[in-house]
């Protein structure tokens, strides 16, 4: 099966667990997510399946958009509920409007520091890896941009809060953080995931439905190849030039949109190649899926 589909994570398992149980219900053996969510979150995970992974780089940058809650009082290890507690547990003394004044700190363009129990690479080797082997964990900062942060609602110690950032970002590193401004600690309680890049809930499907699902209506609920990757214009060329491009070939293709990059299609559903323009309407295949 060779395409993009939207899931819907439940809680309580990883994303890896996630790619194991589409192996099973759709025989694919290539598959690969586009972005991690921790056990604890939900939502959106896009998966890339068969000769679509190829595609992975150029899903890498998208934003995410997150709905969640933040329990003040206490930090823990990983920066949300499924750590341990650490330091002091001390009461929250801010209003929702305090808070929200504070939460102003995490808008535009930052420096962040990655949790230790994380899916961050150090040396090629993943840091929640090391941490819990008992190794020291030098994660470094990464430069995010948090384009929308609201705190809407606090009830007791537990503020609800909706959030828009780029990729690479780390909602929990927010919370550990805003709790530490709070002078109380914080952690993230729970975390959905609404979107991702073009992707969004009303795409996914949930668990139950691809296990129940048959090939022909699995395949009927993937989006569309030509909806993929909307910043690249599409194009359909015949034989000739698909063996071309097949080939690594330079061709002309009829295009005069100007964008970077393109799509190039063999029949109105089958992607052949992603084009880079040298010039004009001049391209080069830089992958073929076929």
């Amino acid at each position: 099966m060779n395409g993009l589909l939207v899931l819907d994570k439940p809680s309580g398992i990883t994303s890896h667990d996630v790619v194991a149980i589409v192996r099973r219900a759709t025989g694919e053996k290539s598959i690969g997510h586009l972005g991690t969510l921790d056990p604890m979150a939900t939502g959106v995970l896009p998966l890339l399946l068969g000769k679509y992974t190829r595609l992975a780089q150029f899903f890498g940058q998208a934003d995410k958009h997150y709905t969640g809650h933040i329990r003040f009082g206490f930090a823990t290890d990983s920066f949300d509920a499924d750590g341990t507690p650490v330091g002091e547990a001390l009461p929250l003394r801010q209003t929702l409007e305090e808070l929200q004044t504070l939460s102003q700190k995490f808008r535009g363009e930052l420096d962040q520091v990655p949790p230790i129990f994380s899916a961050k690479k150090i040396n090629g080797v993943a840091a929640h890896k090391l941490a819990r082997a008992g190794a020291e964990v030098a994660v470094k900062p990464a430069r995010i941009t948090i384009h929308n942060f609201e705190l809407t609602s606090l009830e007791g110690d537990t503020a609800s809060f909706v959030m828009s950032v780029s990729a690479g970002g780390y909602v929990r590193s927010v919370a550990h953080e805003l709790g530490q401004l709070a002078s109380c600690g914080a952690h993230l309680s729970t975390l959905r995931r609404t979107r991702a890049g073009a992707f969004s809930l009303e795409h996914a499907i949930t668990i139950d439905q691809l296990k129940t699902a048959s090939m022909a209506e699995l395949e009927a609920l993937l989006p569309h190849p030509r909806t993929l990757l909307p910043e690249m214009p599409s194009v359909t060329v015949d034989d000739q030039m698909a063996g071309r491009l097949r080939n690594g070939m330079q061709v002309n293709l009829p295009d005069f949109s100007q964008a970077p990059l393109i799509k190039v299609f063999t029949t109105p559903t089958d992607l052949l190649a992603i084009a880079r323009r040298i010039a004009g309407t001049l391209m080069q295949p830089i992958v073929v899926l076929g």
